[in-house]
């Protein structure tokens, strides 16, 4: 009788050792699956790189072509850029506030050179999966940091930007190239989230990473 129920005793830990390894087995099932934000954040940001690579303070030269007509020939302005608290063009200033940033552009900079994804006070949100351009990509909402929040969406399997969703537009990035160490991507479209059609073409033609600002620059 004693052997008996040390048997049933044996019995009963090894059917709750098998629910166990079950519950653990379908749990990495699900983070597998289903990368939690920080995945996320880490693979984007490996793309590009690596995190010491990011793009803080930096030099483009560019064109704006603020039209629907991609084709429309437009000037090149040097932009120099510290993100989200200053822009300049030339050596005008284009932010006014700096405690409280009142240009949008500079969150879009923050957003596609990936460094908000670093400030601590960004809180990040997992979205549901979406298709664009034939691509599944993955995204983060991103609050705290700025207002309304941003959706930033990344290809699903090399974790690149594609896609940022703000305010009410819709901005599609392409044309990757590679400056000191970081990948970045050269060209971005913006579209009217109401209309679906473009307003706008931005182009970098050139970058350059910055250690210091250039003389005769200086932050408020």
């Amino acid at each position: 009788m004693i052997e008996l129920i040390v048997s049933k005793e044996k019995f009963m830990r090894i059917i709750l050792l098998f629910g166990l390894c079950c519950i653990a087995l379908s749990s990495n099932a699900v983070v597998g699956s289903d990368p939690d934000a920080t995945t996320i954040v880490k693979q984007a940001i490996d793309a590009v790189g690596g995190e010491n690579k990011l793009l803080r303070l930096f030099r483009a030269r560019e064109t704006v072509n603020v039209s629907s007509d991609p084709e429309k020939k437009v000037p090149e302005r040097v932009s120099i850029y510290e993100p989200p608290k200053y822009w300049w063009t030339g050596k005008s200033e284009r932010v006014k506030n700096e405690a409280k940033p009142d240009e949008p552009a500079t969150f879009l900079v923050w957003a596609w050179t990936l460094t908000i994804l670093t400030d601590p006070a960004s809180k990040l949100e997992v979205l549901p999966e979406i298709v664009e351009s034939e691509k599944a990509v993955i995204g983060l909402r991103v609050s705290g940091t700025v207002d309304p929040p941003m959706d930033i969406y990344f290809d699903k399997s090399e974790s690149r930007l594609v896609r940022i969703d703000w305010r009410s537009d819709i901005y599609r990035f392409s044309d990757w190239k590679e400056h000191d160490g970081v990948k970045y991507p050269a060209k971005c479209v913006g579209f009217k989230k109401s209309s679906g059609k473009p307003w706008f073409y931005s182009d970098i033609i050139e970058l350059e990473r910055l250690k210091e600002l250039p003389e005769g620059f200086k932050r408020r």
